[in-house]
């Protein structure tokens, strides 16, 4: 960008007014007559030069130092008023009387909730305790036997021991017991 203004010998908003100037359209001029025009008088530009050009042209106009209008730019009139920014305009501040010192702005944001004397000490006796994430690990329990049949734990209820309660699932399905088998005796001779 310096290269090519350094050739040249002028800056591109300084071309780009001088343009606008010498051609003097009521509408004011478009981006193709201004390059033309400083193509035809500047002769040889860098190859970057409608680039460069797009580029100066819409930091003028949004400086405020071209007006772009129905795809024209334009030189704003003395009358002119100034551009404005985006959004809703500041209010006027009311003119405070001699020797008034104005009020500090108001804090942004959600005004704090008013302070609970019994919350404030829940939480001052809470802060030693915080709560692990996720979910709280299993506590051990005695170990009950797999074997022992509902029957048991009834009549150890009602004997006053302690019930063991039953594991998770499905109860395993009682097997019967092999009938024992008499030993055969043999007779050696």
């Amino acid at each position: 960008m310096a290269a090519a203004d350094e050739e040249v010998g002028k800056s591109y908003p300084e071309m780009i007014m001088e343009a606008i100037e010498a051609l003097n359209e009521k509408n004011g001029s478009n981006k193709s007559a201004i390059s033309k025009y400083i193509e035809s008088t500047y002769g040889e530009l860098s190859p970057s030069h409608a680039s460069l050009l797009a580029e100066h042209l819409a930091r003028m106009r949004e400086s405020g130092e071209l007006l772009f209008t129905k795809n024209n730019y334009l030189r704003p009139g003395p009358d002119a008023p100034p551009k404005r920014g985006r959004g809703r305009p500041p209010k006027p501040k009311p003119d405070l009387p001699l020797g008034a010192v104005p009020s500090s702005p108001r804090p942004r944001g959600r005004p704090p909730k008013p302070k609970d004397p019994l919350a404030a000490a829940v939480a001052k006796a809470a802060v030693g305790l915080p709560r692990p994430r996720g979910r709280p690990p299993k506590v051990s329990r005695p170990d009950a036997s797999v074997t022992t049949a509902p029957a048991a734990a009834t009549a150890a209820a009602a004997d006053g021991g302690v019930v063991v309660k039953r594991g998770r699932g499905r109860p395993p399905k009682v097997k019967p017991a092999p009938e024992s088998t008499p030993a055969l005796v043999t007779d050696a001779v």
